[in-house]
């Protein structure tokens, strides 16, 4: 029950981040790009003086450094194209498409480390993706390729979670958390250069123009710290086939904050949609729990 408590506690506070991002774009006129680098600057200043308070400088030489500065690069691609999607289009719509996520890893994990995927697993998969096309073909008509960015920003979180997969865990979750905002902020600062020099506006480079603003994206570094720490504490206190249903809780957190923010609410057809995404990754799931058991 701890272990539950604080897994819907971070799947509440999660999706405020990313209504914040919008919040930014839409309201504070902020680039997605520029957005996306406080969050990872801001990660790293909020947990840098609690890993030094608890591991000293020792601390900022992790044991698999290359490989978690990777990680967070990974991680800033998923949030780059997660944070200008939800520029464009309705969060709840957004996590919707995002939720293919366990699709995509369990495929990369079959095709790259060997995992076995019954039949079941790979009809749950494409009825899955089935879900997610009826999500985004009003958005498409709206959008355009914007609309498919969901995908891109969940296959590059499969990765990142593929990784964590294939490495283990050398280090601890602080550290890895920190050293994972130095490879995002780092991976932002070329992006934004190389964006901006290209003249993309999603790119620009700017500063919070009011207190607000700056409260606000230091807010935004805070929960993507702190947050993800919470549900790695979480799989700690409670087995993974329990907490992991309760990843889809972020889609109702971000109705309800899209709803009260911006006015935005989901169609009847994409809540059949957003239904057919979550009972597939139930399903899928299930399988897992089963297999592993057996």
């Amino acid at each position: 029950m701890h272990g539950l408590a604080i897994m819907l506690f971070a799947m509440i506070i999660l999706p405020c981040m990313d209504a914040i991002a919008k919040y930014m774009a839409v309201y504070q006129g902020m680039s997605p790009g520029q957005v996306t680098f406080y969050r990872f600057f801001f990660q790293l200043v909020s947990t840098l003086p609690l890993l030094l308070s608890m591991g000293g400088l020792r601390a900022l030489r992790p044991k698999r450094l290359w490989v978690n500065l990777l990680r967070g690069m990974l991680l800033a691609a998923a949030a780059l194209l997660f944070f200008i999607s939800v520029k464009y289009m309705p969060l709840a719509d957004v996590f919707a498409i995002y939720f293919v996520e366990p699709f995509i890893l369990t495929c990369l994990s079959a095709l790259i480390l060997g995992e076995k995927v019954g039949w079941r697993r790979w009809l749950a998969i494409v009825v899955g993706f089935g879900g997610a096309m009826i999500v985004i073909q009003p958005s498409f008509e709206l959008f355009g390729l914007k609309s498919l960015m969901p995908i891109a920003c969940a296959f590059f979180f499969a990765c990142y979670l593929l990784m964590n997969r294939a490495v283990g865990t050398s280090d601890t979750p602080l550290v890895m958390q920190t050293i994972a905002g130095v490879g995002g902020s780092l991976f932002m600062i070329g992006a934004i250069l190389l964006g901006d020099g290209l003249g993309v506006a999603d790119f620009e480079p700017s500063l919070p123009g009011t207190g607000l603003g700056w409260l606000l994206v230091i807010a935004l570094g805070t929960i993507s710290g702190y947050g993800h720490l919470l549900v790695v504490k979480a799989f700690q206190a409670a087995p993974v086939s329990l907490l992991a249903p309760f990843h889809y809780f972020e889609i109702i957190s971000a109705t309800a904050l899209g709803f009260v923010i911006f006015g935005d609410f989901p169609t009847p057809s994409k809540w059949l949609g957003i239904t057919i995404i979550v009972a597939s990754g139930l399903f899928i799931i299930w399988r897992e729990r089963r297999a592993a058991e057996s």
